[in-house]
């Protein structure tokens, strides 16, 4: 079995020396803030723990894609593009709890669950899960399903929760963060 050198693999997506670059960063910074000192003695275990540990993790974070041509990071995002997608995320949440608090509290109950299902399709696999977890962590709103073609189907309990998953933002958005097209379709009740 030969040994396969993960810079030189032409699979992967992106510049290989900003990923290694990222996580030793990553890594730097994580052990600086678990060391809590700045001497130079921990600056320097700091540099060379990064190191070895980035170099020696870097295989472990490419994800293939469903056909096998391709290898993405897993922290191959933009971070600029992730500061906006976490904080469109966390406003989304705070909507979401609004949202949950008024059919709960309200002397009615508005709740209408419900299992709304769209099909989109990416071809990073940290998108596909990057998506179904954003939709889950959404107060109103479960990923109960993820099919292989793309077949995602959702739990909502509130009639704005299914509203927020007809207007498609949620792939819209994640499609911008992994620099992914975004083909979202609602698929009609009833059918796959």
């Amino acid at each position: 079995m030969a040994k396969q050198d993960p810079l030189h693999d032409a699979k992967i997506v992106g510049s290989k020396a900003v990923h290694l670059a990222s996580l030793f960063v990553g890594m730097f910074i994580f052990w600086m803030v678990l060391a809590g000192r700045t001497e130079t003695k921990f600056i320097v275990y700091g540099i060379i723990t990064a190191a070895v540990t980035s170099w020696v993790t870097y295989p472990l974070l490419l994800v293939t894609n469903k056909t096998g041509d391709k290898k993405y990071f897993v922290f191959g995002v933009n971070p600029f593009k992730f500061i906006s997608y976490f904080c469109w995320l966390m406003w989304q949440l705070v909507l979401a709890n609004i949202d949950v608090l008024l059919a709960t509290t309200s002397q009615e109950l508005q709740i209408d669950p419900k299992i709304v299902r769209f099909k989109v399709h990416f071809d990073n696999p940290v998108a596909c899960v990057a998506l179904a977890d954003s939709i889950t962590l959404t107060p109103g709103t479960v990923t109960i399903n993820v099919t292989d073609d793309g077949l995602y189907e959702i739990h909502a309990l509130t009639p704005g929760a299914a509203e927020g998953i007809y207007a498609g933002d949620f792939p819209k958005h994640v499609a911008d963060l992994f620099g992914e097209t975004c083909d979202f379709a609602m698929v009609e009740e009833g059918r796959k």
